[in-house]
């Protein structure tokens, strides 16, 4: 159906008149869309299949990757680049009268995940398929996202993400292949023919029905596929309730309590209703997809003791942690094996991702909990944490202190990023100082005893979505430049240092840079009716608000520097956009006061003329893939600010370099390869290293009071706060406030600011030589190839997964 324009247009309107039962005259522009969704969907159908035939055939190693996010996006674009059918389909459109670029924005961006974890896991899977490796997602279809956000008066409004409202036109549900997930009950002990047995009973079924999403390679054969689970009542359990009003009103109540298991990402967990439905959310998806592949395995009469050779289970981050207890599960109460053959194929065949040295993201959960929704489970990992601890007692006599920290299960709680850990095989960090930070520090006493396990995985960015997709206009010019190999070889990006002072090649990055300046503007004035200046350097800080992102050191910076024009409307420097994007969790109070404080600030600054527009703020409201996409190519500066040490890696600053931004950051996560690849003098680097951060925090010797005493610049905006910067009450910030000086600051903003405000002036001043900031530009993109997802994956294939390409 795509092979040439003339059988393409034939096939459209035949799709479209089956689908909808309309001609083209009385279509929508949404019935187009799905028409076109679908015909891409079956036209990759038989490669779908064919590389499951593949993978059959040729008994290769499969990995599954399961992650609590998948942030997608949308997918018709990158299915098209990857394709190579774009050009076919545009044309064939054009002459139905239909406007391919008119189309694909109907589509919603998919509501699978927030931020970086979920942009990850899409990456890796884009580039598990372009590299022919054999691999699938697991995760879970949640009906609703996150949420929407909405800005009213400058606050965040929750409202439920309806992505599936038109139906999801990637996904097949597969009913026949649905598992029952178990909950609640009682587990019966007995002995028979000499062991232990354990039956579950009286517990509570949960349907988990897959669907299916065909994850294609760039310009091969490979299909994988991402299974997303979708939480639905057993029939059967509504049977009991005999017929009348009440009793259907109890069906109705029990279906949704079902439902509510795939409704919303991260429920709110501030009580105690949300905190077992996230419990339920990471157990279900994880026994779902674990059950299912089992499944899979036992039909193609493989050995179980060969399992660790044919599969490889990865937990992205702890919240799929409960694989290793269910992996355990099912070998010992469904197939009858002993513990240690049992716990010998899980730690073989389980491997896992830390993506933070937060506390609250090492996620724990108390006993009462989680005994009474997962009583077998809960058994299983009392007995690994009984035997774990035995084995620290020999390593470690008398150290009752030691074995308690270490412990999977201690005052209390269970801590899933330990459970995670004994039962791996592999433990990797994200960035080469994140995963430092883990074996002396964070995880210091588990890299003593489990040396071998720790190992590092830089992570990386699909350039096919964040460059050829994101921004063609500089992907031409590349290609132009160097050639195409780069695509498929995205080291080849490196050839563009020999064209870093080019007067033709840089004037052509800076239109390209214009161009996508002007993309940008016009949406900010679409969405926020807010003018602002392409020739203003576009500082742009886009990612989830939390308070060691710091998004409060840039808008104090901000204030200070609106403060400064008050006082010198002819101050010298640079006209300065200063874009924000990002949600806050609902029931976070201080990130959605920062979203507060900054639309505040946007809405004084904006409106005042004594400043000559000389600096402008914007929040784009419900910052997400198809924005990023927007937003990104457009950038001049990279805000990656956050306090050094808590960033595990990051993925927007390799986004941001690869589209010709420099990066404005602390010495943290991912911050430090880039400026090892692309120079000092390539990067604006400010504030506390690592590891003085670590030193204050496990020393003391830091007091904010003392900088507000004595920094005056710092004390006035901070007064701003609460006395009068804008029409806001005195309470909207005094969260940000208290956080600041009362709490001493907990995420060293204060400590950071003049060094943060020297780095900005530092900007200021290279933007102005407009050949040395060109030059800038063309060095970060030359070295981001080195920050491709492709890499990653190929080392994670090697080291970890132990997985080769299928061809």
């Amino acid at each position: 159906m795509f092979t040439d324009k003339t059988t393409f247009k034939k096939s459209f309107l035949e799709k479209l008149e089956l689908m909808h039962g309309k001609n083209i005259e009385d279509a929508s522009g949404t019935d187009m869309y799905l028409t076109l969704g679908t015909m891409i969907r079956e036209y990759v159908t038989r490669n779908w299949i064919n590389t499951n035939i593949r993978y059959k055939e040729t008994g290769a190693k499969q990995v599954y990757y399961f992650s609590m996010e998948f942030l997608l996006g949308r997918l018709m674009g990158s299915n098209f680049l990857n394709l190579g059918i774009r050009e076919i389909c545009e044309e064939g459109l054009k002459d139905l009268g239909i406007d391919l670029d008119q189309l694909e924005p109907l589509e919603p961006d998919a509501g699978l995940g927030n931020g970086g974890l979920g942009r990850l896991a899409a990456c890796f899977l884009d580039s598990i398929a372009s590299l022919n490796l054999p691999g699938h997602g697991c995760g879970i279809r949640y009906r609703y996202g996150l949420f929407e956000q909405k800005i009213l008066e400058g606050y965040q409004v929750e409202l439920p993400e309806y992505w599936l409202r038109e139906a999801n036109v990637w996904e097949i549900r597969k009913s026949d292949r649905a598992v029952e997930v178990r909950y609640g009950g009682d587990v019966r002990v007995e002995q028979t023919d000499g062991r232990l047995t354990f039956h579950h009973e009286n517990y509570n079924v949960v349907l988990a029905v897959p669907y299916d999403i065909p994850i294609m390679g760039y310009h091969n054969s490979t299909v994988n596929t991402l299974r997303l689970w979708s939480a639905e009542a057993a029939p059967e359990m509504c049977d009991f309730v005999t017929p009348g009003h009440d009793n259907q009103q109890k069906i109705l109540d029990y279906k949704y309590s079902i439902e509510s298991i795939s409704q919303f990402l991260y429920p709110d967990d501030t009580n105690n209703e949300g905190r077992i439905l996230r419990l339920k959310q990471e157990y279900f998806f994880v026994s779902a997809g674990i059950q299912s592949i089992v499944r899979w395995y036992k039909r193609r009469k493989y050995p179980l003791a060969d399992f660790p050779n044919k599969i490889s289970l990865h937990i992205n981050d702890t919240h799929p942690a409960l694989a290793v207890a269910e992996l355990m599960r099912i070998l010992i109460d469904e197939e009858k094996m002993d513990w240690d053959e049992a716990f010998m194929i899980t730690t073989k065949t389980v491997s896992y991702t830390n993506h933070t040295t937060l506390a609250e993201a090492l996620e724990t959960w108390p006993i009462d909990i989680f005994k009474a929704l997962l009583p077998r489970i809960y058994m299983i990992v009392d007995e690994m944490n009984e035997r774990f601890c035995q084995k620290l007692w020999n390593l470690y006599p008398g150290d009752w202190e030691k074995i308690g920290n270490m412990a999977i299960i201690a005052d209390g709680r269970v801590r899933m990023s330990h459970l995670a850990i004994v039962g791996s095989h592999s433990v990797n960090g994200v960035a080469r100082i994140h995963t430092e930070i883990l074996k002396n520090r964070e995880m210091k006493n588990f890299h003593e005893v489990f040396p071998y396990k720790f190992n590092n995985k830089t992570n990386g960015i699909t350039h096919r979505r964040w460059l050829l997709k994101a921004n063609p206009f500089l992907s031409a010019q590349i290609s132009n430049t160097i050639g195409t190999n780069w695509v498929r070889e995205p080291s080849e990006l490196i050839k563009l240092k020999e064209y870093k002072a080019d007067p033709s090649f840089q004037e052509k990055i800076f239109k390209i840079k214009q161009e996508n300046k002007i993309i940008l503007a016009n949406l900010i004035k679409e969405k926020n009716n807010i003018s602002v200046d392409i020739n203003s350097i576009f500082d742009v800080h886009v990612k989830r608000i939390h308070g060691y992102k710091r998004q409060v050191l840039n808008l104090l910076h901000i204030m200070d520097l609106y403060n400064r024009l008050l006082e010198n409307p002819d101050l010298d420097i640079l006209p300065r956009t200063f874009i924000f994007g990002g949600k806050a969790a609902p029931g976070y109070r201080l990130a959605t006061r920062i979203i507060k404080l900054i639309n505040t600030v946007a809405s004084v600054i904006n409106s005042d003329q004594n400043i000559k527009d000389k600096i402008k703020v914007v929040f784009l409201e419900n910052y997400r893939v198809s924005l990023a996409e927007t937003i990104i190519p457009a950038a001049d500066v990279s805000e990656q600010i956050s306090t050094a040490s808590k960033e595990a890696s990051g993925t927007g600053n390799m986004k941001f370099m690869m589209n010709g931004a420099v990066t404005l950051g602390t010495l943290d996560g991912a911050n430090i390869e880039i400026m090892e690849e692309v120079g000092d003098e390539n990067i604006f680097i400010f504030g506390l290293s690592p590891s003085e951060v670590i030193s204050y925090y496990s020393h003391g010797g830091y007091r904010s009071l003392d900088i507000y005493h004595s920094e005056i610049r710092i004390q006035k905006v901070l007064n701003q706060l609460i006395d009068g910067f804008s029409t806001s009450r005195w309470e909207e910030f005094v969260t940000i406030y208290d956080s600041l000086l009362d709490k001493n600051d907990e995420y060293f903003i204060l400590k950071d600011f003049q060094s943060y405000a020297d780095a900005q002036m530092r900007v200021d001043n290279a933007y102005r030589n407009r050949k040395k900031w060109l030059e800038m530009c063309v060095i970060n993109i030359a070295h981001s190839g080195k920050f491709s997802s492709d890499r990653t994956i190929t080392e994670y294939a090697k080291d970890i997964w132990k997985i080769k390409p299928v061809t």
